[in-house]
């Protein structure tokens, strides 16, 4: 094979992998093969110049600095949406449209995700990229030809014989574990972090140096089409232009739905909200489209945007505010951790008046201090945090929040163990770490203690009556002292008393998890109440018995053995089963079936079940379902939002399927 033909190979096999990489999902080689395959091609078009192409992969990586952007017209306005902010607004825009259309009957409508990003305008003329523009004011914006051919998503050379003029229009964006990498750098440098993903991809599509876009390493997803000028045939409908541009070879959101009528549309709506958490990317809403382009025509526009579209706005995930003053927690665990006091702001769809900072390091380099304004972040159901402080807007006088030594609570010197960045209180008798075991025991997650709430908790401490786990299970012995306080009454006390009883038969695992044993979670939980089968059994356990069981580590093998070697740990096991808590669960070995010695990861979101009830599936079936992709990983099933686990199962070589893919898998084995 010539120079020529090798080029020609390596520029379609290279634009093949990002597709696979970006578009698909589903990656054939580890970025390694990638990069070798990558550096051929430039060492071919060094040697020969005439073997560079516009189209070809090497031009993503950046040209040198310009003075300066050019203006471009757009030849279709890029005109801005209605914005709806709640069920009612979305049921005003479909009785407005159904006028319009004078129809009666239900619309069909598409529901995509609103990227909180920068969008942008890609010309392609005889299939190769061949102008980008920002949005600007949506006439005119400006021209990033050299920073949009770095983004991996923008393909150079649309897949497929696309003659003529066509406008593309999507959105870029900074991926959520690319923005923590890059703020990771800027603060090791001493830069200042960036505020929020979007804020990061928008500066970078506005370098003058397209090297330094490369170095943002975003994303991109496109959503519709501007002016086309071309043979391809015209689309009917939103959903079949969508097809059109998976064909071209770009990214297209897998959350993107076709919904008939609007109560369905408001119910994906709201799926995409509960979904926003653990999206790889942020959105700051939905787009809801009339999919008919023939409705879309007769419907019109406004002198501001179609009256066929609105944006469904979700509430804000961060907010600017007044730190008031820091001040120091104590947990169950005796980690002492620096919490904000914050003027209220709504953010996140709650009022928040008080927000973490983690731990001391993170304090000091965020560098907050009372007074400044600053961002707020809560995303979904999280505790609200402390991005940073707008410096711009800082008082001369305002002094950095020094550390304490001791514990705020019961005045122990403070410890920092070696390699940890968590200052402890080491006093386990402390008031602070009894109250918040009593409340972790309880709550929800572990032993689902109705009526021992918070506030309960610490008023029952106050009066003697809870001292440790075990209390909780003597409380019947102060009946008459419970009917006797203010609130409380003899129906209270009883429901109390009964909620108390009934935890007494909670699963093992969640009793596990009601110890606050140091990095065991939930999985964990349950892998050692199917390894050990009680309490009693698990407490005699030791490191290398903790060490057969899956998901367990040297790390949390360590943690077992320590928690369970302490004597006054020993005491609450005792105290618990004396109190009648010694749940007893059939021990599960590996059992035979058709994925037996198969070692399954989930990652990324799941449509057709949830992860714990695929990793159920794969259990019975005889395979094990593990949490992290290690070399014993077999199958990597990856759905949207996948992250670093993709990206290490692609480095070990491990088979990634989809949610389809694994459904083909182990259908047969169902029947």
């Amino acid at each position: 094979m010539d120079s020529a033909a090798r080029a020609a190979f390596l520029r379609q096999e290279l634009e093949r992998h990002n597709r696979l990489y970006y578009v698909d999902l589903a990656p054939e080689i580890s970025d390694t093969e990638y990069d070798r395959l990558f550096r051929e091609l430039v060492d071919l078009e060094e040697a020969d110049s005439s073997l560079r192409t516009p189209d070809s992969p090497t031009q993503r990586v950046g040209s040198a600095p310009v003075e300066g952007f050019e203006e471009h017209a757009h030849g279709i306005p890029m005109l801005s949406l209605d914005n709806a902010f709640g069920p009612e607004e979305l049921k005003a825009f479909d009785e407005r449209v159904r006028k319009g259309l004078s129809l009666e009957g239900d619309i069909e409508y598409v529901v995509e995700p609103k990227f909180d990003g920068l969008s942008m305008s890609l010309t392609y003329v005889e299939g190769v990229l061949a102008i980008a523009t920002t949005r600007g004011d949506g006439t005119t914006g400006e021209v990033v030809t050299a920073n949009a051919r770095t983004v991996r998503g923008i393909p150079l050379k649309l897949w497929g014989d696309w003659p003529g003029l066509i406008e593309v229009r999507g959105e870029v964006l900074m991926l959520k574990t690319v923005f923590d990498e890059l703020n990771e750098r800027r603060l090791e440098k001493g830069d200042q972090a960036f505020a929020n993903p979007r804020n990061a991809a928008a500066g970078g599509m506005r370098q003058l140096d397209s090297r330094l876009t490369a170095q943002r390493k975003l994303n991109f997803f496109a959503y519709g089409l501007g002016w086309v000028q071309s043979g391809a045939e015209k689309f009917e409908s939103q959903q079949e232009t969508l097809r059109l541009l998976r064909q071209m070879g770009f990214p297209v959101n897998e959350l993107v739905r076709i919904r008939r009528g609007i109560e369905d549309v408001i119910e994906w709506v709201g799926e995409i909200q509960r979904r926003r958490p653990s999206l790889a990317f942020g959105i700051d809403g939905a787009v809801v489209k009339v999919d008919q382009v023939r409705q879309q025509e007769q419907l019109g526009y406004t002198s501001r945007g179609p009256r066929w579209a609105i944006a469904y706005k979700y509430p804000s995930e961060e907010a600017f505010t007044v730190l008031n003053e820091v001040w120091w927690s104590v947990g169950r665990t005796g980690v002492v951790t620096p919490v904000a006091e914050v003027e209220p702001v709504f953010v996140g769809g709650v009022t928040v008046s008080r927000a973490t900072l983690h731990n001391a390091d993170e304090l000091a380099r965020k560098d907050v201090r009372p007074g400044d304004t600053v961002i707020v972040r809560r995303a979904g159901d999280v505790i609200p945090e402390v991005v940073g402080p707008v410096l711009e807007k800082r008082r001369p006088d305002a002094e950095r929040p020094v550390p304490p030594t001791t514990c705020p609570v019961c005045e122990t010197s403070l410890v920092r163990a070696e390699g940890f960045v968590a200052l402890r209180c080491p006093n386990r008798h402390c008031a602070a770490q009894t109250e918040g075991k009593l409340i972790h025991f309880a709550s929800r997650s572990a032993m689902d203690i109705e009526g021992l709430g918070e506030k309960q908790v610490q008023r029952f401490i106050s009066l003697g009556f809870l001292t440790d786990l075990p209390s909780i299970y003597a409380l019947k012995d102060q009946k008459a002292k419970l009917e006797a306080l203010d609130r409380m009454g003899e129906q209270s006390v009883a429901n109390l008393l009964q909620a108390v009883e009934t935890s007494k038969s909670r699963p093992l695992d969640r009793l596990i998890v009601g110890l606050g044993i140091p990095h065991v979670g939930e999985r964990n939980a349950r892998e050692l109440a199917r390894a050990f089968g009680s309490l009693s059994d698990l407490a005699e356990a030791g490191y290398d018995a903790f060490m057969q069981v899956p998901g367990t580590g040297p790390i949390i093998a360590k943690e077992l053995e320590l928690w369970f070697e302490d004597e006054d740990n020993r005491a609450v096991v005792r105290g618990l089963i004396d109190a009648g808590v010694n749940p007893v669960m059939e021990v599960t070995r590996a059992q035979e079936g058709p994925l037996k010695g198969q070692v399954f990861v989930f990652t990324g979101k799941l449509e057709q079940f949830t992860r714990e009830e695929a990793e159920a599936q794969v259990r019975e079936l005889g395979g094990e379902a593990a949490g992290s992709v290690s070399k014993k990983t077999n199958y990597l099933v990856a759905g949207p939002g996948a992250g670093s686990k993709l990206k290490k199962a692609t480095e070990l070589g491990v088979i990634i399927l989809d949610e389809a893919g694994y459904l083909e898998l182990v259908r047969p084995m169902l029947a």
